[in-house]
């Protein structure tokens, strides 16, 4: 089959008339003549308008844990909103919710409802600052808490900009982010016990929190080192500052509580969104007790759709399936085969590759012995990544085209789509040799 793009590059020159870059977010926009413009999707396949058929590895991101218009979910939104969507009062099915979330999630004893990821992590450090009276968060290089300012810091500009390992330089990922704002982050190389320890004995009276993705979610799926979230763990103890475990693309994906589960390391604070309502808007944030109930006590949380009917009922749909069905293990299952299955045909075509994170959302990088953190990321071929990912979908399999993000696995892949892949892959590294740089 030969895949065409010429609707979708139609469409796209309409859309950037009236859109910049011709799309809704920058991070959609793959080239003039690349960018793809999606028709329908279903289980774990996406459809472009040109009747192209790619496996779905992207999976908006990684909300689509079940899969695309998975049929139990969508039938519990549509019941409902038979009732309406917006009441700006509490409803019963909210609160069925959040109980399901407390016992679900080993961090939460109290949770709040939000609509993004974003807008979770950013309530977390505002009630993180209000409950201890700091003002400084620190967040580690590579990792992506939002698209909003406080956090568009050393997420993905080049590794050469953020300076010497042992001090490190918050750069910017936006124009138009204040430069006050700069002094209120710190920014450290992932899995660094020794930066993390000499930072917090020189400045740990103003920090209020540490915010960590357990899984560098947005470079390569890097786990944390053994001891590592211990560390952290115990610094934040020792030091009094709130412990934010970013769960919005680890939580409901690689357990049912969450990283929190596998790691076994309990923060004060999580942050969900994404697997929790399998791509429909919902997200969540929460703690412990006496962190939360300050709350509606001088601490401000709100907005109008917050807890609203659509992404409430899918959560609940969502992780009722997750609670009964074996939904997690069969994910972890083919992600494991399809990991295994990947390094078996690099190693036979002679190319180096660290494959990294978990099975349910992976990655793998070129030319390097090991990755850590962002800094050691940077030194993997990333630009035959991207030949890689051309000719795969040119042949029907769709990971994200940034060698950043991982490929995120469904309960809809089945066996047969792992076997399609690992052909696909087969052929695509014979037809793009790798050569050392």
């Amino acid at each position: 089959m030969t895949y065409t793009r010429d609707n979708s590059t139609a469409l796209w020159q309409r859309a950037r008339a009236v859109m910049p870059l011709g799309t809704n977010s920058n991070f959609r926009f793959w080239g003039e003549g690349e960018t793809i413009v999606a028709a329908r999707s279903k289980g774990g396949y996406i459809w472009d308008v040109d009747g192209n058929r790619y496996i779905d590895y992207r999976l908006g991101f990684g909300p689509v844990i079940l899969g695309h218009a998975f049929d139990a979910v969508d039938a519990k939104v549509r019941e409902v909103s038979q009732n309406g969507i917006m009441y700006s009062l509490t409803t019963p099915i909210e609160i069925s919710l959040a109980e399901r979330l407390v016992a679900m999630c080993p961090a939460l004893e109290m949770v709040r409802l939000a609509n993004s990821g974003a807008e979770a992590t950013m309530h977390a450090l505002r009630v993180a600052r209000a409950y201890t009276g700091r003002e400084k968060i620190i967040k580690f290089e590579g990792q992506y808490h939002g698209m909003y300012d406080y956090m568009l810091f050393s997420t993905y500009a080049p590794v050469e900009t953020y300076g010497n390992r042992r001090n490190p330089i918050p750069v910017p990922s936006s124009s138009g982010i204040p430069k006050a704002i700069h002094n209120l982050i710190i920014t450290l190389p992932f899995n660094d016990f020794e930066v993390l320890e000499a930072t917090l004995r020189r400045a740990w009276h103003d920090v209020a929190a540490i915010i960590i993705e357990p899984i560098l979610g947005n470079c390569a799926s890097v786990e944390p080192l053994p001891g590592w979230l211990e560390f952290v763990r115990s610094k934040c103890h020792e030091y009094g500052i709130v412990l934010i475990f970013d769960e919005v693309k680890t939580g409901f994906r690689l357990a049912r509580g969450g990283a929190q589960e596998v790691y076994g390391v309990i923060p004060d604070m999580a942050t969900y969104a994404k697997s929790m309502g399998n791509g429909y808007p919902i997200a969540a944030f929460g703690g412990r007790r006496d962190i939360m109930e300050i709350v509606g006590k001088g601490v401000a949380h709100g907005g109008t759709y917050t807890g609203n009917m659509v992404g409430v009922a899918a959560a609940e749909a969502t992780l009722e399936l997750m609670q009964t069905q074996p939904i997690l293990e069969t994910v972890a299952a083919r992600g494991k085969r399809l990991m295994d299955g990947l390094k078996q045909i690099f190693d036979e075509a002679g190319v180096p590759v660290v494959m990294s994170g978990h099975p349910a959302m992976f990655s793998f990088s070129v030319g390097v012995d090991k990755i850590t953190n962002q800094r050691d990321w940077a030194r993997s071929d990333r630009d035959y990544y991207l030949r890689l990912m051309a000719a795969a979908y040119e042949r029907g399999v769709m990971p994200d085209y940034d060698p950043r993000e991982p490929w995120f696995m469904c309960y809809s892949h089945s066996d047969a789509d792992i076997d399609e892949t690992l052909n696909v892959m087969r052929d695509v590294v014979r037809a793009v040799p790798w050569r050392k740089p």
